[in-house]
């Protein structure tokens, strides 16, 4: 399985999870199948980085399109709630400055990045937060061992989800139960793009590079305008 074809899992499990807050305009199993798009991105982000030949054009580009996407995210965001932050881009861009910072400073160094850029990540409410920093970084330091990186994905995850769920649990024992019946399918979805990660044979495939940054802002202003017509 080359890139070319885990960013196009990626793009569609993403429309789908979109297109189900526009049709539902709540959360449903859409959005099940839609965890399964971001670890693919942020794996990809971490690939990018090791077969770029110029780290400050893509992470320029990046952020250009972090910025040119953040109106179609906010109009998207709007479908759901009334507070925004961040698109996604932003939270890939600092994955990737910490991994920059991993491989190019030292390694200590890199991961003090990692948790400065994770929490500023959260205080800008960036899609995904420390966790989507977080994933982006470990996808890079384990890059060479698959078994390595889908151990410390998963571990990443279960944190995630178990922090969300264990919040609940001074609001006692319906509500907390409700809480894991909430986030435990999220949890084990966003574990299934490992199985796409580890057939990934590290092929580039059809020239790809824009994919993602023209689908992710044009998909949004899409899903805007059917929730209007739903």
């Amino acid at each position: 399985m080359n890139a070319f074809v885990l960013k196009i899992i990626a793009c569609i499990t993403m429309f789908i999870d979109h297109i189900g807050y526009a049709i539902f305009n709540d959360t449903s199993y859409f959005n099940y199948i839609g965890r399964i798009a971001f670890p693919i991105f942020s794996f990809q982000i971490s690939e990018g980085y090791t077969h770029t030949k110029s780290l400050k054009k893509y992470l320029y580009r990046l952020l250009i399109f972090a910025l040119v996407s953040q109106i179609p995210f906010m109009l998207f965001s709007s479908i759901i709630t009334d507070n925004w932050g961040l698109n996604v881009i932003f939270t890939l861009s600092f994955g990737l400055i910490s991994i920059a910072a991993y491989d190019k400073c030292n390694k200590l160094f890199g991961i003090i990045v990692c948790i400065a850029l994770g929490i500023i990540s959260e205080f800008l409410h960036c899609d995904y937060g420390f966790y989507g920093v977080a994933i982006t970084f470990l996808f890079y330091v384990f890059n060479n061992s698959k078994i390595l990186m889908a151990l410390s994905f998963t571990i990443a995850t279960i944190i995630k989800y178990g922090y969300n769920i264990f919040s609940y649990y001074s609001y006692g024992t319906a509500i907390f139960k409700s809480a894991f019946e909430y986030y435990f399918p999220f949890a084990l979805c966003t574990l299934i793009p490992l199985i796409f990660i580890c057939l990934y044979n590290k092929k580039k495939g059809p020239n790809s590079r824009y994919i993602l940054y023209l689908f992710y802002p044009l998909h949004m202003l899409f899903v805007y305008a059917i929730s209007f017509v739903i």
